[in-house]
């Protein structure tokens, strides 16, 4: 049942309302004047404030402002009999949700409380939400190779410095990538992949920076890039290494101007946003082969991570393997299954060539086969791929 709290210094009005409220089946409390209500705020919990906006000792805009500090999110609706278009566009600005004319028209209360209410159960969905996703990206380990990125990352996330990240297949730089934009200031933005080995050369252009309708036989449509989609987040270029050497200029220009051209266009579109880009090579090695830019390397090289394969981390297994097997049983709805000591043990003597993404793999096949205690024997028989 949602809560609504009345404020308001009218006896009558209070009490129709909550009469009408209650009959709606919502539960109503009342408050005479705004340090009452802002009282019961701070005591207790609402899902909608209904405050009128003429009141003695503290009036109804200075009551929302306070709620506004106390609960940015919290729904406020200014009720007045003594309304203008002046005061609704001050309450509104001051984070009103909605401004209603005395005496109020039943049905549009009813309905501006419904959408209220909806409105501040996607929030918090929207939040809940949030917090599974960024518990996806988490980064588990303790050794001092990772403590050190973490420090790293705390470091240069409020910045706007570009970063490249170097490191193995499944060594984890797109989890890296994203600690990054979530400790950002960009971190209400988006967060756009690109994985550049995937795309082929001659796509790659319309695919980071659009195209125009009819800029070439397929285009049949106007299609927004990938920096543009970024815009105000970040944008992650994964693989960096593989991207062919004219798409590689035209990113050059975006780090040196914050302008990209949609092909077939001649028109400049500013961006606003920040670059991080990884890659599996090595760099310098490519600049020496004439496959990579070495101006393009110093643009994107501001701060530099590396991300150490799963063998320089063994320390790191136990934990990894208790977060992959509380997350698997979580997706398959099984009860958790117990990894012995000497399983643990097992586990960190392989050679992951695969590293954390291989692990993984090799924690799902054994939730999936084994029993539920997964011992070394089990680790020496389901490690390897099966054969059929």
């Amino acid at each position: 049942m949602s809560r609504i709290l009345v404020i308001d210094d009218e006896l009558s009005i209070r009490n129709t309302l909550k009469r009408i409220l209650e009959y709606e089946n919502y539960e109503v409390t009342l408050a005479q004047e705004g340090s009452e209500g802002l009282q019961l705020i701070e005591n207790n919990k609402f899902d909608i404030v209904l405050c009128d906006i003429k009141m003695p000792k503290m009036d109804g805009i200075e009551v929302l402002e306070k709620i506004m500090i106390l609960n940015p999110e919290m729904p406020v609706v200014m009720i007045s009999g003594h309304g203008t278009i002046e005061t609704a566009v001050d309450a509104i600005r001051k984070g009103a949700y909605d401004f209603i004319e005395k005496p109020p028209d039943l049905n549009r209360l009813l309905i501006t409380i419904r959408n209220a209410l909806d409105k501040s159960r996607l929030i918090t969905e929207t939040k809940v939400l949030k917090k599974k996703v960024s518990k996806n990206w988490e980064m588990i380990g303790e050794s001092a190779a990772i403590r050190r990125i973490r420090e790293l990352i705390d470091l240069v996330a409020p910045t706007d410095a570009r970063i490249l990240i170097t490191g193995d297949n499944g060594t984890g730089k797109e989890l890296v990538a994203r600690q990054i934009h979530e400790k950002s200031n960009r971190s209400a933005g988006p967060f756009v992949e690109v994985n550049c080995a995937a795309i082929p050369s001659e796509l790659i252009e319309s695919e980071l920076f659009g195209h125009e309708k009819g800029s070439f036989t397929s285009a049949v449509r106007q299609r927004i890039g990938k920096f543009e989609q970024a815009e105000k987040g970040t944008i992650f270029l994964d693989e960096i290494g593989d991207m062919s050497l004219p798409a590689q200029a035209k990113v050059l220009r975006v780090l040196q101007e914050n302008k990209i051209t949609r092909v077939g266009s001649d028109k400049d579109i500013h961006v606003d946003v920040r670059v991080i880009v990884a890659t599996n090579k090595n760099l310098k090695e490519e600049i020496e082969k004439n496959n990579f830019r070495e101006d393009l390397y110093h643009r994107l090289s501001v701060i530099l991570v590396h991300v150490p394969r799963l063998s320089e981390r063994t320390e790191d297994i136990p934990l990894l393997t208790g977060y992959f097997a509380d997350q698997i049983c979580a997706e398959y709805g099984i009860a958790l299954k117990q990894i012995t000591p000497d399983a643990l043990t097992e586990l960190q003597k392989i050679r992951w060539t695969g590293n954390i993404r291989e692990l993984r793999n090799v924690i799902e096949r054994l939730i999936i086969l084994c029993p539920s205690v997964i011992s070394s024997r089990e680790v020496k028989q389901f490690a390897q791929p099966i054969s059929i």
